[in-house]
């Protein structure tokens, strides 16, 4: 067996580090390669635990979804409404603590079950509300997409709190569309106070489920 199989790594020790170097490097940036640099061990023994970037992300995730809900208390009377905008605001509150956080998350698996335990709870509440299961899902699917979604975009703009990319100046974007007032007004609402936008979007998404399923 090679010394780096032996080396005193775990997957979770790995996917913390990598998620400290992503608000260095961004998502781009991030390489086993910098991952192996940073914990003092050759490249090849991240291989024993992950088999590419991908299986990393799975992981990242994972332990971003860990962090999220150590702490989180869930309240079996809350309403269905209450339920789904406290876990859109929890996400999207752990998304923004890293660069390119929602980048990660997207489209990658959890690789144990620890997120079993509140998604139960989650689909008890609605389905005693009186969603049938597939109901359930479809309504905490599409505002969990809406959240991952609109952090993708917040993050286009913000990378991390109190950061703005170059190119998002309000003011300088009305200069340039000065003739189109609609456009140019609309850059207010398109670029700042993204937490009103948020909310915004959430109850567009609240009104949708109770009008689709005609639950209150």
């Amino acid at each position: 067996m090679s010394t780096e199989r032996r080396a005193p790594l775990d997957r979770r020790k790995v996917a913390g580090t990598a998620l400290r170097l992503l608000n260095e490097t961004g998502l781009d940036g991030l390489t086993l390669r910098a991952i192996a640099r940073e914990l003092d061990v050759k490249a090849p023994a991240l291989y024993w635990h992950f088999k590419d970037k991908q299986a990393l992300l799975d992981e990242m995730a994972t332990e971003m979804y860990r962090r999220m809900t150590a702490d989180a208390v869930l309240d079996p009377a809350d309403t269905w409404q209450e339920r789904l905008l406290a876990v859109c605001r929890g996400l999207r509150t752990a998304l923004t603590g890293y660069r390119d956080g929602a980048k990660v998350f997207s489209g990658s698996r959890f690789t144990g079950t620890e997120h079993a335990p509140a998604m139960e709870s989650h689909l008890r509440v609605f389905t005693a509300a009186g969603f049938t299961l597939a109901q359930a899902v479809r309504a905490m699917r599409t505002a969990n997409m809406y959240t991952i979604g609109f952090v993708t975009e917040e993050q286009g703009v913000r990378p991390l709190p109190g950061e703005r990319r170059e190119g998002y100046d309000v003011e300088e974007r009305a200069r340039r569309l000065a003739e189109f007032p609609l456009a140019a007004e609309a850059g207010k609402l398109l670029f700042d106070d993204y937490d009103e936008q948020f909310e915004d979007g959430l109850k567009l998404v609240l009104a949708g489920v109770e009008a689709a399923y005609g639950i209150r």
